[in-house]
């Protein structure tokens, strides 16, 4: 398939609001991709590389080349350059990284040099999102979107159920069944305001210490074991303390759900990017595990011996997991059967869950079964919010939807000496409306425009949400903010009443995680 056709409907994906319209162009596309190529396809549109990231930044992708005067380049050309990006290496890597990529723009016409700047740069959000993609693979096959769905819960790839779905239908669906050995997506939660609202939303429910650490999959079959990420990374070998608890479990063949996090002298939870730093590809894990040891704590699971359980209620789960996993390594839990009469006492549970250091709190209805990649309304997250005034330094111009509009904004805090301090970026959180505005207000306030970013007088104030403050090298300050978020500009404050470095180091508006 020409990616002509990909950088197409990529475009007119961006340009329609309609769910309909969008399912539409999609399947159409599908269904013209040959079958083999139709994995590639569905990860492009989505702004992923099957590859994983290819090593190159804006500096090598920013170079004017020449566009080819017609359409000509293939999928699996681009597929095969990727492929030979990542395989750089050595002396002379960023010149050979620039050979490939001049080849490839230099073969792609204009628009398909757009398509393909965004997807090496991870830039491409049009809108064609998981769901919707799935929606278009089971108009373009002819089979239910539940079956599509489900396939994908179990086997963990849209990209490989549709190359499969496409090619023999819906006989192809009986094939995806859920293996040990074999990672599924985690179910996700949606997020409540409060343990009140969350209750009154679910009945009777669960409350669960949330853990801010690494989600992982554990499948054990005999002595075999396999640690996943959540996204399906195996990690095994870095994290051999993981499965060694497993293997030391009653069960001989099992997948549990958990979390992996690190604990200090004192049984507190450490920063997030400690044990992130655990799964490092180069670290030595002999050393690393003794320097920070790591453990898993269970809260779900979704196969025991040749029973699979993802479609019983969480309650029954729950018991399965009780017989299999000891206390000490399941995540804490209060029963909540009475929502009303036991509020007072959930309640309590997220204080001391906090007080522990924890990041807040799941509640999860006892009737919920495990829906593996969604994001329903069964599972809920509470967690404090926090937010910060913050002072725009710099924007970067948008791409897909947000093409000619001022985007992902640099955040920056106030300093001793009065100059600002930037702790990170965000685009989320804009709607169209808050990004014509901020466009057209950071315009008035630029000093140079790079054609990728614009840096702009630091007079803008933005609201922002955070989850919380991790160590990062890659700032000033040594730290940033996670899962920052737009709430609103704020026109009516000048940047000397924004929040200070100083105040965020001393967590006044949150925790150091």
């Amino acid at each position: 398939m020409l990616l002509a056709e990909v950088a197409r409907v990529s475009r007119e994906v961006a340009e329609t609001s309609a769910r309909s319209r969008k399912v539409a162009l999609l399947a159409e596309l599908f269904a013209a991709a040959p079958a083999e190529e139709a994995g590639l396809v569905i990860s492009y549109l989505a702004g992923r590389l099957p590859q994983g990231r290819p090593g190159v930044g804006w500096r090598v992708l920013s170079r004017d080349t020449e566009p080819a005067g017609r359409p000509a380049l293939t999928v699996a050309e681009v597929d095969a350059a990727v492929t030979s990006l990542t395989e750089v290496a050595g002396t002379g890597a960023q010149a050979e990284r620039q050979r490939i990529v001049d080849g490839l723009l230099g073969a792609a016409t204009g628009p398909e040099q757009r398509f393909l700047r965004s997807l090496l740069a991870g830039e491409v959000r049009q809108g064609a999102l998981d769901a919707v993609a799935l929606e278009a693979v089971a108009v373009a096959a002819g089979v239910p979107a539940a079956g599509v769905r489900r396939a994908v819960m179990l086997d963990g790839s849209l990209p490989r159920v549709a190359g499969a779905v496409l090619a023999r239908g819906a006989p192809a669906l009986d094939s995806f069944t859920l293996r040990v050995g074999r990672p599924v997506q985690p179910m996700l939660a949606s997020t409540a305001a409060s343990v009140a609202e969350a209750m009154a939303a679910l009945g009777p429910c669960s409350v669960e210490e949330k853990l801010d650490g690494i989600r992982v999959q554990v499948h054990r079959d005999g002595d075999t074991v396999r640690v996943y990420t959540r996204s399906l990374d195996e990690i095994t070998g870095r994290l051999p303390e993981v499965a060694e608890l497993a293997r030391e479990l009653p069960g001989a063949c099992f997948i549990l759900d958990g979390e992996v996090i690190a604990l200090d002298g004192g049984g507190r939870p450490v920063p997030f990017q400690e044990v992130a730093s655990r799964v490092g590809a180069r670290l030595d894990v002999a050393a690393a595990r003794a320097a920070r040891p790591v453990t898993a704590f269970f809260f779900d699971v979704l196969a025991t011996e040749d029973r699979v359980l993802l479609d019983l209620p969480l309650r029954e789960r729950y018991a399965a997991l009780a017989r299999l996993v000891p206390p000490s390594a399941r995540v804490r839990r209060l029963a909540a059967e009475d929502p009303v009469a036991q509020r007072q006492a959930a309640e309590e549970f997220r204080d001391e869950t906090l007080r522990r250091g924890h990041e807040g709190v799941m509640l999860k209805s006892l009737d919920s079964v495990y829906a593996a990649g969604r994001r329903g309304k069964l599972w809920l997250k509470v967690k404090p919010v926090h937010t910060l005034d913050l002072v725009v330094l710099a924007a970067e111009w948008g791409h897909g939807r947000r093409t000619g509009l001022l985007s992902n904004l640099h955040l920056g805090a106030r300093a001793a000496d009065g100059t600002y301090v930037m702790l990170g970026k965000t685009f989320k959180g804009l709607t169209d409306e808050m990004l014509r505005w901020q466009t057209g207000r950071l315009r008035e306030l630029a000093t140079g425009d790079d054609g990728f970013t614009v840096r702009v007088r630091p007079e803008l104030v933005v609201e922002i949400a955070y989850d919380g403050v991790q160590r990062s090298p890659r700032y000033p300050a040594g730290i940033t903010l996670r899962f920052a978020r737009v709430v609103r500009h704020r026109p009516d404050k000048r940047p000397g009443e924004a929040d200070t470095v100083e105040t965020v180091l001393a967590g006044r508006s949150g925790p150091v995680d």
